[in-house]
Parts: structure tokens; C-alpha cells; sequence
């Protein structure tokens, strides 16, 4: 009986802490959804970012996303995607490559960044101010390896991520963060700006 009893113990034991961290993982799997909407989704997004590449590559620039339209400006580098031309700007080689919104050559660097949400595991704690979302890959999935968000409690912003690609972690800092009230002419690319620039059609 006392056997019985112990080993009953111990599925309960078992059993209580699976249920905690399905629980867990749930939690975690809708705060990243809800994140992921309000950074993705139709109503657009906008932010600045601060990289930080293992201490070796430090750059920093401002994003913003609505639907299948995208632009991004650094000091070297811009892209203004207005979901019929992707255009590739290099300021210091004076360059301005067009392509096609999915040419699969527009970025080289892009098919490594993909992101599948069902191929990640999910966990979730917290403070008074944070919530902190680990995302793990799953066995055998190639590109991102790993994720560790902070995500502000009041707003449900990003503040922070930590990208584990190959063997090396990437620090993005996020601020200036606004979801929604995005122009479609943002998206547009201001040719005036590039006057003398090489236009190359890749499309």
C-alpha cells in the first residue's frame, strides 16, 4: 500500500508540473501572438532599433511595417518596399538596387531570419514591469535557434530581443515603439533623394 501510495505521489507529483508548464507555455504562445500582432499586424508598426552583434558589428536605424510593405533606414543602408518594388539603397557606394517584393535575392540575410511560430517552443516569466518570452526552435529547425524577448507589461511593447543564430547571440534594443496610424506614402520610395545615384532593375 505504502508503495501505491508513493508511486501515486509521484504521477501527481509528475502530472502537476506538466500542467504548469503547459500552462506556461500557452501563456507564453498568446503574449507572443499578441506581440507579433501588434508589431505585424494590418494596422502597421513603427520603431527604432539599436543592433548589437556579439560586440563585433553595431549599427542602428528605424523600421516600419504595414501588411507587405516595409522600410528601414540606417546610416548606410535603406529599403523602401511598397509591396510592388523592393528597393535597395547602399548611400556610401551611391547605389539603388529595384527588385521584385519576393525575389528570394533581394537579401541574402533574409531566408536566415525566417521565422516559423509552430516550429518554436514557448516559456514565460516575469516582473513588476516585464514579461520575459523565451523562444526556443524545435529539433532540426534551421535559422533562428533561439529568442529572448522582453516585452513591456503597461503597453505590450517590445523593449529588448536576443536572437541565437548558428552560434552567436544579436542584442536588438527596440524604442519608439508605435502600433497603428502608418501612411501608406511611407512606403514610398523618394527617388528625389537619390538623384545621381546607379539604378539597377534586378526585377
Amino acid at each position: 500500500m505504502k508503495k501505491i501510495y508513493i508511486t501515486l505521489l509521484l504521477l501527481s507529483l509528475i502530472l502537476s508540473a506538466a500542467a504548469k508548464e503547459t500552462t506556461n507555455s500557452i501563456q507564453a504562445r498568446k503574449l507572443f501572438e499578441k506581440t507579433y500582432q501588434m508589431v505585424f499586424g494590418p494596422q502597421g508598426s513603427s520603431l527604432h532599433y539599436n543592433v548589437n552583434i556579439i560586440g563585433i558589428y553595431k549599427t542602428q536605424g528605424d523600421i516600419i511595417y504595414k501588411g507587405n510593405k516595409s522600410k528601414f533606414e540606417e546610416s548606410r543602408y535603406a529599403s523602401w518596399n511598397d509591396g510592388h518594388s523592393f528597393y535597395k539603397v547602399d548611400k556610401k557606394k551611391k547605389t539603388v538596387e529595384i527588385y521584385d517584393p519576393n525575389a528570394p535575392d533581394r537579401d541574402k540575410y533574409a531566408s536566415k531570419f525566417t521565422f516559423v511560430p509552430d516550429n518554436y517552443t514557448y516559456s514565460l516569466s516575469s516582473n513588476q514591469t516585464e514579461y520575459a518570452l523565451t523562444i526556443n526552435a524545435k529539433k532540426g529547425v534551421d535559422g533562428i535557434k533561439h529568442v529572448k524577448a522582453v516585452i513591456d507589461k503597461k503597453s505590450g511593447a517590445p523593449k529588448s530581443l536576443r536572437i541565437k543564430l548558428f552560434w552567436f547571440w544579436t542584442t536588438v534594443k527596440i524604442s519608439n515603439f508605435h502600433s497603428g496610424n502608418i501612411n501608406d506614402h511611407l512606403f514610398v520610395f523618394p527617388k528625389s533623394r537619390f538623384k545621381g545615384y546607379q539604378l539597377t532593375d534586378k526585377r
